[in-house]
């Protein structure tokens, strides 16, 4: 069962999840399929009494099936629908807020080939969320309103197609112009979505400023290379092997819906999400002193460290995109960064950008003389664990369990944002539940690589030692 966590999925694990296995061979999906779709474009315009609706696609096999289906539900239900067909996600939220409709992308995102799924917003990129339409949508759905009792509008809506790819490209770079020195750049597209925006934002910036080594370009729904998953470490081999062959100066990898984006140095190592927030938060403090910078709880301590340090002001946020996207239209913050990839900005609709993200990280570098290890060291600070996943059956039952051993240590404190948190002057560490599945996420960081090992192993062995 795919991950369903992102609370912009339609389904619920209890309700036909938004992401579901499908046939590899090229049918679409037995649970998320054209008539769901088709049902859920009709109770999308209900619930969000929209008059047009932006609906795009990613490259896998039953994307433009189901992108056309919700299209033909929402005309049926009265909206006016503009298709801008191939698409990130970013690129989605783009045309949302650059038109200002309420959009559908369909795609899975990072998940692997046999997976679907639709992700929702409201006009400008503002995100549906569980209290903000997302269930009405499902309980729309589900009580046949939508489907075998479904009366149509008295007038269909239109349906055509708007390409937004270029003005797309021509927005991000006015967000973050790259100048300065030429650079070589690696980008692993995965054969996922990057492959199709990067050629435009690359293109403009031209071959004297960006020499351009694609990667995996080719659209290709199957991912018949690697996961398009950077997350996972073990999918970044094949960047860092052609950074180094390449002598590049950096490297980019980005998922499948390209809304997410790793770096990796001239070295051939892997960049912190963590230390990509501190820089970009940098960036945006150097042009709006005093600014507000969100960062989620497994983000580095590093990073309110540092925006402190720059007058800045950070605020701790739940992990998800939809508790990040309100705590910045709450607190006005000019950018937020979370540790899973995704960077958020206020003028780009609060909306989260990989493309937008890694223009950041090249117009930093572009406008230095040094390697990007080293311009990066001033933002890495601490050894991180990375997620740690434990199977547990109970996992309010450990977490309370780890609560109680460590909260009457000397120094240390605990709180219950978004799992359980436990903070120490020397280390820190957050247990989170799976929403979907019997599993608890640790993330551990420490003052030194012995300290983080060392409270990483102890509370690994508490989970996994008291699994109830």
């Amino acid at each position: 069962m795919a991950d369903t966590r992102t609370s912009d999925s339609l389904g619920a694990a209890n309700l036909r999840a938004v992401f579901k296995a499908y046939d590899v061979r090229g049918t679409v999906p037995d649970q998320l399929d054209e008539d769901l779709a088709r049902a859920t474009g009709r109770a999308y315009v209900r619930v969000l009494g929209a008059r047009t609706v932006v609906v795009g696609h990613d490259m896998r096999a039953s994307s433009p099936g189901m992108a056309g289906a919700f299209a033909s539900g929402a005309s049926e239900a009265g909206a006016d629908v503009v298709m801008i067909g191939l698409a990130s996600t970013d690129q989605l939220y783009f045309a949302s807020g650059h038109l200002g409709h309420p959009g559908a992308m369909f795609t899975a995102s990072h998940n692997p080939a046999q997976y679907n799924g639709i992700k929702l917003c409201r006009a400008h990129a503002v995100p549906v969320g569980a209290d903000t339409g997302l269930h009405e949508i499902r309980d729309l759905v589900a009580s046949g309103e939508v489907t075998e009792r479904f009366v149509p509008a008295p007038a269909a809506g239109s349906i055509s197609e708007h390409d937004v790819l270029e003005a797309y490209a021509a927005h991000l770079l006015t967000l973050a112009p790259v100048s300065g020195r030429r650079l070589k750049v690696v980008a692993d597209a995965g054969n996922g979505m990057a492959g199709w925006t990067a050629p435009a934002v690359f293109g403009r910036m031209g071959t004297d400023q960006v020499d351009l080594v694609p990667l995996y370009f080719e659209l290709d729904g199957s991912f018949p290379n690697h996961e398009a998953n950077p997350l996972d470490e073990t999918t970044l081999t094949d960047l860092k092997a052609r950074v180094l062959e390449e002598k590049a100066d950096v490297g980019l990898a980005f998922d499948g819906d390209a809304d997410r984006c790793f770096l990796v140095d001239e070295r051939g190592r892997a960049v912190s999400p963590s230390t990509l927030t501190a820089l970009i938060a940098a960036r945006e403090l150097a042009k709006e002193p005093g600014a507000t910078i969100i960062h989620n709880l497994i983000t580095s301590r590093a990073v309110p460290e540092l925006v402190t340090e720059l007058g800045g002001t950070p605020v701790r946020t739940r992990v998800g995109h939809s508790f990040i996207k309100a705590r910045m239209a709450e607190t006005d913050a000019v950018f937020g960064g979370e540790h899973s990839g995704h960077f958020y900005f206020r003028d780009f609709w609060r909306a989260d950008s990989g493309m937008l993200a890694a223009l950041h990280a090249l117009a930093a570098l572009a406008g230095t003389d040094v390697p990007l290890s080293q311009l990066l060291a001033a933002y890495e600070r601490y050894p991180m664990s990375g997620e740690i996943n434990s199977e547990v059956s109970d996992q309010a039952a450990v977490m309370d369990t780890l609560e109680a051993e460590y909260a009457g240590q000397d120094g240390v404190t605990t709180d219950r944002l978004d799992g359980l948190s436990v903070s120490h002057p020397d280390w820190t560490f957050n247990v989170r539940p799976s929403n979907t599945e019997p599993l608890l996420r640790l993330n551990v960081e420490g003052r030194d690589q012995e300290t983080m090992e060392a409270v990483r192993d102890g509370v690994l062995a508490r989970i996994r030692g008291g699994k109830q």
